[in-house]
């Protein structure tokens, strides 16, 4: 088993990564110079990421986000590149959160009111559909209607159940989601994020180490998000089964 300075790492999780591809970086020439501190040394002309150092910061996210499972907060996914968007957007649906597949709207989060008026319009043109309200308009109109439902969809669909403004992003590739970055850290909205050796880590609150460019290394990162999501989510059902016990406890030795 290896060890870093501060707590074991299990070689199995060290193995994986590695199978995995998490270790490959980009050339020395793309390197950020923020990005140092994190990586092994070179090899076959790319950087390698010090895999022990990506374990602790992915500790450091899934504590964090399993937090926020507890607190049933949500999450906003963030994976518009082509890698990472069939991954994100499982990811979210498998456990009941928005999601960002095509291309992160400007506003997103800065200008969230009007964002919100466009998702309801989306949804409320698609129950019109589906009743067949729209059934009285001319064929013409109604395939403008149907345009114009699928246009919004692609790009405002996986956030339809976006509620409020998000407790966090989970972001593939921070270089690549600039703006929703830029609009997260604005808004003082916690950034989760893989990210490779061309990007610069300062404005990212747990940032994960590792390749933004593999779907096996992106894969990995957002299942092992959801694991701790779940997790989060499991312990605050455990606490709500045992709070009425505890409290007929309490009572009892009261009396």
């Amino acid at each position: 088993m290896l060890e870093t300075k501060e707590n074991p790492v299990d070689q199995k999780v060290l193995e994986e990564m590695y199978a995995k591809g998490m270790h490959l970086g980009y050339s020395p020439t793309s390197r950020h110079p923020q990005m140092s501190k994190y990586l092994f040394g070179t090899r076959s002309g790319l950087e390698i990421f010090d895999l022990e150092k990506t374990v602790d910061c992915l500790s450091v996210a899934k504590e964090f986000v399993k937090k926020l499972g507890k607190e049933k907060k949500t999450m906003l996914f963030a994976g518009t590149k082509k890698e990472a968007m069939a991954f994100s957007e499982k990811a979210a649906v498998e456990i009941g959160m928005p999601y960002i597949r095509e291309r992160w709207l400007g506003g997103t989060l800065t200008n969230f009111s009007e964002i919100k008026k466009r998702i309801n319009h989306l949804i409320d043109l698609k129950k019109k559909m589906a009743s067949g309200e729209l059934d009285k308009y001319t064929k013409k109109e109604k395939s403008q209607t149907d345009k114009k439902i699928k246009k919004l969809d692609r790009y405002l669909g996986g956030m339809e159940g976006l509620e409020r403004m998000p407790s966090v992003i989970i972001v593939v590739d921070p270089k690549h989601e600039k703006i929703g970055v830029d609009e997260a850290v604005c808004m003082g909205i916690p950034v989760v994020a893989i990210i490779s050796s061309d990007c610069d880590p300062r404005d990212i609150n747990y940032p994960v180490p590792a390749n933004d460019s593999s779907s096996t290394s992106i894969e990995y990162f957002i299942s092992e998000i959801v694991k701790a999501y779940k997790e989060g989510l499991a312990a605050a059902q455990e606490a709500a089964t045992l709070s009425p016990q505890v409290a007929e406890k309490a009572a009892e030795i009261k009396n």
